[in-house]
């Protein structure tokens, strides 16, 4: 049996943690068994679609690398991935149960329905609209609401690839809602027939789903198509545990996380062990790794937190696996046009690769440092007041010219091939110790950078190279007279 997996999300607003979790679920599943994902909008609730909510739906999973076989850009053998473009699928569904004796159009109006609902309240019964079926059934105009009739009141046993077996009664089954007056399908109709036609074997869901089961379970066997494999995902909860994660908690558009710096990667990497277990201590997957690692049989039935402090560490660790050129891509969003090309017409940004990296655990540092100036004097020699070149413990500007003058000629002992941090610490360093550490390297400092805080001058000047370096330092020389 060929594997069939589908994302059905509604274009209502953002994609968020939970929904981009199961999209990853299923595309994980699908990949490791050689299947397919579809990618299903599920717009019938024309009330609450908002414009654009598509566009972004497919924008989110691409950043993540989540590819679909098909999908509203991409239509099937089966047709439109887009609901409200599928409605002849439902209507022609909606006269087979009609003809089956399953379905009938809805004779009540609004008040009524709220008079038995009202009844049914004071008499402390619940309300079932079964308890209210016509005698006769009218034949449906396409216009007045079709209704589910339940074929038979009976307790549902199923068995949920991560729950296990479960099970529901009479209370969950109600005669409800399969076609709406709009003319459109409700979700519990729509997605049924669809992912019949689509040939879906394994759907990947929210445990919200598990109490509307007996409803599924009746529609199927009111067709008369199988039911699929029903895994049902542990909830992300907040940090704290106490509940689902929220839009109250912190939960945000996923595309966000895009905008702040974070991989694509170090994303997949950490949703996908919300609720999952390698069965291993390693925590760091690629995407490859991940779908073959991947089972149904290690999702976990509780629930896991989404911790963004976390996350930041699965960024880092990415990050830290990335070639200077991936880093260099990455990079180049988050710095300034001007610094980027300044550097790179030094060929400075290579060298600068390393120091960018141990500093960040997202890419959006890079334009907070960009734009404290924090990479300017790599480019282009800085200006600044003499006096910040003195030490605070030697204010005297002829002893620090001269020691200024030592460092250079210990500087000049370094030929082009030794030129890196590591060898410019080890001849300048010795001086340091001998005279002080805050008399030698703070003007040393100083003179590259022109900033009370930066890295060190070591640093610095590796970046640099050397005939930058002698000429700031040459450059301090004569202003400090």
């Amino acid at each position: 049996m060929k594997v069939i997996t589908r994302f059905a999300p509604s274009p209502t607003g953002f994609m968020h943690i939970g929904g981009v979790r199961t999209a990853l679920f299923a595309y994980l599943f699908a990949k490791k068994n050689e299947g397919t994902l579809i990618l299903r909008i599920e717009d019938t609730d024309q009330a609450r679609a908002i414009e654009g909510s598509i566009q972004h739906i497919q924008d989110s999973l691409s950043w993540l690398g989540i590819d679909w076989e098909y999908g509203p850009d991409k239509p099937g053998p089966f047709g439109s991935c887009i609901q409200s473009e599928r409605m002849d699928s439902y209507r022609a569904f909606a006269q087979k149960l009609m003809d089956a004796g399953h379905a009938y159009p809805d004779p009540y109006t609004h008040d009524e329905i709220t008079a038995f609902r009202e009844t049914a309240k004071a008499e402390k019964r619940p309300f079932l609209f079964r308890d209210h079926r016509p005698e006769t059934f009218s034949v449906w105009d396409g216009k007045a609401p079709l209704r589910f009739k339940v074929p038979e009141i009976k307790r549902y046993k199923w068995n949920d690839a991560v729950r296990g077996e479960l099970e529901a009664g009479e209370e969950a089954l109600d005669d409800f809602i399969l076609m709406k007056g709009d003319g459109y399908p409700t979700y519990n109709f729509a997605h049924i027939v669809d992912d019949h036609l689509m040939g879906v074997t394994h759907i990947f869901r929210a445990d919200e789903f598990i109490s509307s089961t007996p409803r599924f379970l009746s529609l199927y066997d009111a067709l008369g198509v199988p039911a699929p494999v029903f895994v049902t995902l542990p909830a992300i909860l907040r940090d704290d545990r106490t509940k689902k994660l929220g839009k109250r908690d912190g939960a945000k558009d996923v595309l966000e996380y895009k905008t702040e710096g974070y991989l694509p990667s170090a994303m997949v990497n950490y949703l996908a062990l919300i609720g999952w277990n390698p069965g291993t201590d390693e925590e760091i997957f690629s995407k490859d790794e991940l779908i073959q690692r991947f089972s149904v049989d290690q999702i976990q039935k509780s629930g896991g937190a989404f911790n963004e402090m976390k996350l930041k560490w699965f960024n880092r660790e990415h990050i830290l696996k990335l070639s200077s050129d991936e880093f260099l891509k990455h990079a180049s969003l988050f710095l300034s046009k001007e610094t980027y090309t300044a550097l790179n017409k030094k060929n400075l940004l290579e060298s600068l690769v390393p120091l960018m990296r141990e500093r960040i655990q997202t890419f959006s540092e890079l334009k907070d440092m960009d734009e404290a100036g924090e990479f300017s004097f790599y480019a282009e020699a800085p200006t600044y007041p003499v006096s910040g070149l003195l030490p605070k413990d030697d204010m005297d500007k002829q002893r620090t010219a001269t020691r200024l003058k030592q460092v250079m000629s210990l500087l000049n002992t370094l030929n082009d091939s030794e030129w890196h941090d590591q060898k410019i610490k080890e001849v300048v360093w010795p001086y340091a110790e001998e005279k002080g550490r805050g008399l030698v390297l703070w003007p040393f400092r100083f003179t590259l950078s022109g900033r009370g805080k930066s890295p060190d001058p070591f640093t610095i000047a590796g970046v640099i190279g050397k005939k930058e370096t002698i000429t700031r330092i040459e450059d301090a020389i004569r202003a400090l007279g």
